[in-house]
């Protein structure tokens, strides 16, 4: 269960995330975003032996995973990291002079791993969609786009995490309208109301999910991330 896979989740979630569900994973730099991502996943895997794939654009899969250990994650071995260049490597063929299509390279990748892993394929992370939009050409009629790319990651029953940079003041950097589109939105805030810095978790909506609107303080453990209690706006 995937309430149960981050220490203290079950305080947020009174009902868990059952797939096909896509939630984007929102917030400012330095709010832990990936580090939320991973642990989620990670957990999730370890407890229920499924497989997941973590695709990241933002570095290499050396980085990521160096950057991981660094804070005493442990790495699943049911998770599959992935960068731009595993992409390349299922779709070697590309012309002189054509735009690559990273949409459609990501689809391939989920359609090679369900091949693979059928059923017990069950979790998918994009970092970032930032990323994506920065990497792609044309980003014209990017709404269409991304309503056909989260068919099919539902089309394929996979409960996907997809991470998004929000500014400090709140700002986004959507650019498809994606907080319509997606199931569920989990905003990891950056609170500086009490004369320091406090890191939080906020579900401001989740579909056929019975949760707190709250934000809930987080901290990062050797395990991975744990959710505290529900922290208040003060004047």
């Amino acid at each position: 269960m995937f309430r149960n896979s981050v220490s203290g989740l079950d305080k947020v979630f009174k009902t868990d995330i059952e797939p096909p569900q896509i939630v984007l994973v929102t917030g400012p730099p330095g709010s832990m975003k990936t580090s939320f991502c991973y642990t989620i996943m990670s957990q999730y895997l370890e407890q229920t032996g499924d497989f997941g794939l973590y695709t990241t654009l933002e570095e290499t899969v050396q980085s990521h995973v160096r950057n991981m250990e660094s804070l005493g994650f442990k790495l699943s071995p049911n998770m599959q990291i992935s960068d731009f260049t595993d992409l390349r490597e299922i779709d070697r063929v590309i012309e002189d002079g054509e735009e690559t299509d990273y949409l459609k390279f990501i689809e391939k990748m989920i359609v090679h791993f369900k091949k693979k892993y059928g059923d017990k394929f069950t979790v998918f992370a994009l970092d970032s969609l930032g990323a994506l939009y920065s990497l792609m050409e044309d980003v014209t009629q990017m709404r269409k786009r991304m309503f056909y790319f989260f068919k099919m990651l539902r089309d394929n029953n996979l409960i996907c995490f997809v991470v998004m940079e929000r500014g400090l003041g709140g700002e986004s950097q959507l650019l498809g309208n994606e907080g319509f589109l997606v199931d569920g939105i989990m905003m990891l805030g950056l609170d500086r109301s009490r004369g320091k810095l406090v890191r939080y978790l906020q579900v401001e909506k989740m579909r056929a999910s019975q949760h707190s609107m709250e934000k809930h303080a987080v901290e990062v453990g050797k395990g991975g991330m744990v959710v505290l209690g529900p922290i208040f706006d003060t004047d």
